[in-house]
């Protein structure tokens, strides 16, 4: 269990003088281990440290000499959006025997280090483990060697270990996210957005192989994100037959007006008796049984490649930072570690429980008890799962339930990438629920002009990877319509409403509650789903599109970035969407290895902007060639983009240039990434389903219809810390600033320091919501899904 808070403990607390902390990547590569490295190297140095890199994973720690080298400040620059990791990895027989491990203790003594950070998977985790425990015999073999003195045993009587999982295939048991998996998810959909539209010109049938040897994360949620006819992955084989049921699925398809099929194959798919399936042996298949022109493409490590995404960048840093503030708290007595991703928070769990879990996964598969092995993958994966058969195989309209309920849906606000995915979700798994679902047009201003029509499975087919709402969306509010919409909801019998959008959307949620006392036709079951590129709605940490908003920042902010190599130093300052929230400015500047963001909720003067121009300067007459300052666009009415662009070209004449930039509407444009897409998906089949139960238990049966007029019947479905949570929207506004249109207490706030820390700058850092060590735990709560991240 959590140990609790008892008080806040902030970061001058916390010393690493005198200690040795040395970071290696190990086995194989995945994209945002740089971003971990610099983390690491960069807090540790923080914390006054030394911090040495070992390059080659563990054979650089066998073969020591130049392998193991001393970290500076300036050694990570320019790191951060590089792919695969520029220490080197390697697989190291080596090390997995005794005298190789004897070598490696040799050379770590010889630089006094007894701090170790492993980026790797379970193989290279469980490695250093072992190394741990035979350490203190280790020592006393080399003091019998004669190779090092007999007080150095006292002297470094304890070797720490805390580990992260870098790994695209996402097969690690503890975390709901492995670093690499979401940028070989980015790999992924492109390659299938691609094919996509190839095949619709030739109707053809691709099938598809991606990674995962013995998880079939990366196949599942791909799949799921970009709505495939079929999907195989090891942990739960097809049942017998299923070669007819998915020719059945196809045919049927085409006959819908579907001009293409997608397969998805993890590398390592089985059938029921453990006889793999290959993406041939499903090409053969298709050609024989109905004839369709198929293609096979196998992505291979295509997947491993490219740069990292936003949540990839972010997520690693985390880690980094939090590997080292465990390594500062560790005792001799404390086991060890792996940081992990549990919601938004990092947990720390002892590291040998997560591999022996992940370990009992393979040991289930092997036994053929799929069903088992599905569970002990984690809520996340199982929740994966039940959302892609929910939405992908359509039940035949006789086995349909038939409940005669009304679901109305719409989109209010302005747009953001995912809100199809939501809607598609919402349409599919209401008919699964024997709904009949109706689409609004243009929010409620297509509401009270009547603009409002049923909407079938087919309908919303392909919607997953689009970008914008195809419904359309205005911002329009419904105080000043509410009573056409009333008689519109009468004359359409709509039982039920799910709106999926921004501010706008929670503000109007509440008139629509508040008109209750005159209207009965809003006594209904009304859900409200988060989506704003701003992030900016109370009750959630997350919002749907923030996400793709966020790699569109990172992006354009490397390019920009990339323009000025060669050249000579200059500083970019760039402005972000967002209101008066700075979520895009904040954690885009962590993701983009930003040197200052400035926002609305932490007010700065005229000193602090001083105060940020000499700090650049000072890097600038180092080897730092490239600055970066990001601006929210409501952040202060004074000090504009061009204000901040003028100051900073002034104060840094001599030493630096400055060029601005202003982002603009292409934060809010573009196909959602593949966080979004499953993201809304899966949130909107979960609130698609409460509106299901509310229904039920709010119809009179004795006046035929739905009356529901509590609190809880008008709730917004959001994430908070590790769980999904329907809140009442009257609860929310005591958690509002409504001028300033922003939560009263938003998480990320507490990001900002680390990416000060991570610029350069001295400041404070709060680690009491720092990850305590906790247990793995087998099956977490209902309530307490924390698929949400992916």
């Amino acid at each position: 269990m959590a140990q609790p808070d008892t008080k806040k403990v902030f970061f001058e607390n916390l010393s690493g003088t005198g200690k040795a902390i040395a970071v290696l990547t190990s086995g194989g590569d995945a994209q945002g281990m740089n971003a971990a490295v610099r983390a690491v190297v960069r807090m540790g140095l923080y914390v006054g440290a030394k911090v040495y890199f070992i390059h080659e994973g563990y054979q650089g720690m066998v073969d020591g000499g130049e392998n193991i080298e001393e970290a500076s400040w300036e050694s990570v620059s320019s790191m951060l959006q590089v792919g695969g990791t520029v220490i080197g990895s390697a697989r190291c027989k080596e090390f997995r025997s005794h005298e190789g491990r004897l070598k490696a203790a040799h050379n770590l003594v010889l630089q006094g280090i007894t701090n170790l950070c492993v980026i790797g998977g379970d193989g290279s985790l469980t490695g250093a483990n072992l190394f741990r425990e035979e350490w203190s015999g280790l020592l006393t073999e080399l003091v019998d060697q004669g190779l090092i003195e007999a007080d150095a045993v006292q002297k470094y009587s304890a070797l720490h270990i805390v580990g992260m999982v870098g790994s695209i295939d996402n097969d690690f048991c503890g975390t709901d996210m492995t670093i690499g998996t979401d940028s070989a998810l980015h790999r992924i959909i492109e390659v299938v957005d691609a094919i996509m539209t190839t095949a619709q010109s030739h109707q053809r049938t691709f099938v598809l192989e991606v990674m995962g040897r013995h998880c079939g994360y990366l196949a599942l949620v791909s799949a799921l994100a970009c709505g495939a006819d079929w999907v195989l992955i090891p942990e739960m084989p097809p049942e017998d037959g299923w070669e007819d049921k998915m020719c059945q699925k196809l045919s049927a398809n085409r006959a819908g007006m579907k001009r293409l099929n997608i397969i998805i194959v993890a590398e390592g798919a089985i059938d029921q008796n453990n006889r793999p399936i290959t993406t041939e042996n499903i090409k053969n298949l298709v050609v024989k049984c109905l004839g369709f022109d198929t293609r096979v493409t196998i992505l291979g490590h295509v997947q491993r490649g490219g740069t990292p995404s936003a949540f990839d960048r972010i997520l690693a840093s985390r880690m980094g930072v939090e590997a080292v503030l465990a390594l500062l708290e560790t005792t001799d007595n404390t086991p060890a570690c792996v940081v992990s991703l549990r919601g938004n928070q990092s947990v720390r769990l002892p590291l040998m429980e997560c591999v022996q879990m992940t370990q009992e996964v393979q040991r289930a598969m092997d036994g053929k008890r799929f069903e088992e092995a599905v569970k002990l993958r984690g809520r996340s994966f199982e929740n994966n799962l039940r959302t892609y058969k929910l939405l992908a195989h359509r039940k035949p309209e006789s086995e349909l339930p038939v409940s005669n309920f009304n679901v109305a849906v719409l989109n209010v606000g302005a747009p953001a990438a995912g809100m199809n995915a939501a809607v598609r979700s919402a349409v599919r798994v209401g008919i699964s629920e024997g709904h009949k679902m109706f689409a609004v047009s243009d929010g409620f201003e297509g509401f009270y002009k009547g603009q409002i029509r049923e909407i079938k499975w087919a309908d919303v087919g392909g919607w997953t990877g689009q970008g914008g709402s195809l419904l359309g969306t205005k911002r329009t509010l419904p105080a000043k319509h509410v009573e056409k919409i009333a008689e519109q909801m009468r004359m359409n019998n709509i039982n039920a409403l799910l709106i999926v959008g921004g501010f706008e959307a929670f503000e109007s949620l509440l008139q629509l509650y508040e008109a209750r006392t005159t209207y009965e036709e809003f006594c209904i079951p009304m859900c409200m789903l988060p989506a704003t590129i701003s992030n900016n709605v109370p009750g959630t940490d997350l919002s749907i599109g923030a996400d793709t908003a966020l790699n569109a920042i990172v992006e354009t902010c490397d390019r920009i970035k990339q323009s000025a190599s060669g050249t000579k130093r200059r500083v970019f300052i760039i402005e972000t969407m967002g209101g008066y929230c700075g979520y895009l400015a904040s954690v885009g500047g962590l993701a983009a290895g930003a040197d200052a963001a400035y926002i609305y909720e932490e007010p700065f003067d005229i000193k602090d902007l001083q105060a940020n121009v000499e700090h650049l300067t000072e890097k600038m007459k180092t080897s730092i060639q490239r600055g970066l300052v990001l601006r929210n666009e409501n952040c202060n009415e004074n000090y504009t983009t061009d204000f901040i662009y003028q100051l900073y070209s002034e104060e840094g004449k001599g030493v630096f240039d400055s060029r601005k930039n202003v982002l603009g509407h292409m934060q809010q444009g573009g196909a959602p990434s593949p966080f979004d897409r499953n993201f809304g998906t899966k949130i909107s089949a979960k609130a698609m389903q409460w509106v299901t139960k509310k229904l039920t238990e709010t119809f009179r049966q004795d006046e035929g219809r739905v009356f529901a007029n509590t609190e809880d019947s008008c709730c917004l479905l959001g994430m908070r810390r590790r769980a999904l949570v329907f809140q009442p929207v009257v609860q929310l506004k005591d958690e509002t600033d409504f001028v300033h249109r922003i939560p009263k207490e938003q998480w990320w706030l507490k990001l900002r320091p680390l990416m000060k820390i991570l610029a350069k700058y001295k400041t404070s850092y709060d680690v009491s919501d720092s990850g305590q060590l906790e247990h793995v735990i087998r099956n977490r709560p209902k309530e307490s899904d924390t698929s949400v991240a992916m």
